[in-house]
């Protein structure tokens, strides 16, 4: 959609930008992996702005500042600074003035344990779709604050979810660190990777300073 429209909008000033298709089957894609994460509205908006304002194409950096800018992107940062600003404050999350709502409920919908433990690559596409979803929802006028059922990984019932939360206000624990310290249960019965997380929960009990028994499963 974004190299039709500008072709329509530049034409030959569009196409002495590439030499061949080789080039510009190259950049399709550098731009597509540049502006994953932006809605189609957003990229409407930018594409137009560009029509009005510019005389040739854009480069790459150009439209992000644009898609920055734009009044339409709600001060909603771009979806690689929300990962990085979730996963340096999944620590704390209800302690951080957060630059937008969409980034927290992205992160708490996400998971702050896996912000914190699992490797970007694992975790940044379910933190992007998440985060998209709440984008979504801000550019459409809703309130955030509203809680929103989300689906949890690997398939964790409604039943796991009411015993996490149960159990979390037995601790008299917040509901993001009782999630996080049972997140070992969403993974397969005596699974290694089930052992891992419970391991590396008994070690957050330690440096919290909690005295409280990790349950081997739930009810």
């Amino acid at each position: 959609m974004l190299f039709a429209r500008f072709m329509a909008i530049y034409g030959h000033k569009f196409k002495s930008c590439f030499e061949t298709q080789d080039e510009i089957r190259i950049a399709k894609r550098e731009w597509a992996l540049s502006l994953r994460g932006y809605g189609e509205r957003e990229l409407v908006s930018a594409i137009d702005h560009c029509k009005e304002q510019l005389a040739w194409m854009p480069t790459i950096s150009e439209f992000l500042k644009i898609l920055h800018e734009q009044e339409g992107n709600f001060g909603l940062p771009g979806v690689l600074r929300a990962y990085e600003e979730a996963c340096m404050h999944a620590d704390r999350p209800t302690r951080h003035p957060w630059s937008h709502p969409a980034v927290y409920q992205a992160g708490r919908a996400t998971g702050w344990f896996r912000l914190r433990s699992e490797e970007q690559r694992r975790v940044l596409p379910d933190f992007r779709y998440n985060y998209e979803v709440m984008s979504r929802r801000v550019r459409e006028g809703e309130d955030l604050s509203v809680a929103v059922a989300v689906g949890l990984p690997d398939g964790r019932s409604n039943t796991l979810v009411a015993f996490i939360q149960r159990w979390g206000e037995e601790q008299e624990l917040a509901p993001e660190v009782a999630a996080s310290l049972l997140y070992y249960l969403t993974k397969p019965k005596g699974s290694r990777v089930r052992d891992l997380y419970r391991d590396a929960s008994e070690k957050k009990v330690q440096q919290l300073g909690l005295s409280l028994e990790l349950p081997l499963d739930y009810q």
